[in-house]
């Protein structure tokens, strides 16, 4: 697949934001302005939820545009298979349909609502994110090693497996985890910096602090904190940052 940029905008912090399309799927690259073929600069691909490219972007611009301004990287997001714009597929609708219906009668949500809502988007997701890494990478000014933060964390964990040039991982503990994963974790071996909100109400904890000792990797350090789902504090914007600095460098 082609990359093509579609429209740039510079920021007073000296950061270059790029729309792009890769083949059908939109995409936003963030580098520093430093960045060039003479300094080529690592890269975080930046995952999201799949609820529209449009809708995450104050969050994703914030971490991205910091990370290029305060530490010098490269980041760069997609839009998710059957998200934003992008054509749906009936099965993840009525996989979503199905986890409403569950979470509104306020029980367990089954495994097989989990399988069907997740499992299909990680076979679609990680193949594209892939592809981007391929054109991203092909840019004279970004280069690797390369990190993965955010978004599904079913996702990140395929991609961790798989991926080899993505060398170190930051994840967000907040999504529902397919029981197959957790076999997956046992082969991530790349270090990890993982987030938690204590009380996500839209998620199991104790699954959470399952799959984080599930994990292989020999450092992996798992950040908790109080309160609900989008209360991420503010403040750990720089140990993630500080925990690619590390490995990317």
């Amino acid at each position: 697949m082609t990359l093509q940029f579609t429209s740039e905008q510079r920021f007073d912090d000296g950061v270059v934001e790029r729309e792009f399309e890769l083949g059908e799927i939109p995409g936003i690259l963030w580098t520093p302005a430093t960045a060039s073929a003479d300094a080529p600069t690592p890269l975080i691909l930046i995952g999201h939820p799949p609820l529209g490219l449009r809708r995450m972007y104050p969050r994703l611009a914030g971490r991205a545009r910091y990370y290029a301004a305060q530490y010098g990287f490269a980041a760069a997001t997609i839009e998710l298979p059957g998200s934003g714009d992008r054509p749906r597929w009936a099965a993840a609708e009525e996989a979503r349909a199905d986890l409403r219906r569950a979470m509104e009668a306020g029980g367990r949500v089954s495994g097989e609502i989990v399988d069907a809502l997740v499992l299909p988007l990680v076979e679609r997701a990680v193949p594209e994110w892939q592809a981007a890494l391929d054109a991203l990478l092909a840019l004279p000014e970004i280069e690797g090693p390369v990190g993965y933060e955010g978004g599904v964390i079913s996702v990140g964990v395929r991609l961790a497996v798989v991926e080899p040039r993505i060398v170190a991982a930051g994840l967000f503990a907040g999504s529902l985890v397919p029981a197959a994963m957790f076999e997956e974790a046992r082969q991530v071996t790349i270090p990890l910096h993982v987030l938690l909100q204590w009380d996500d109400e839209g998620n199991d904890r104790q699954a959470a602090l399952d799959l984080f000792d599930a994990f292989g990797s020999k450092e992996k350090t798992l950040h908790a904190n109080m309160g609900g789902h989008t209360g991420v504090p503010q403040f750990e914007l720089d140990p993630g940052a500080r925990f690619f600095a590390r490995h990317l460098r």
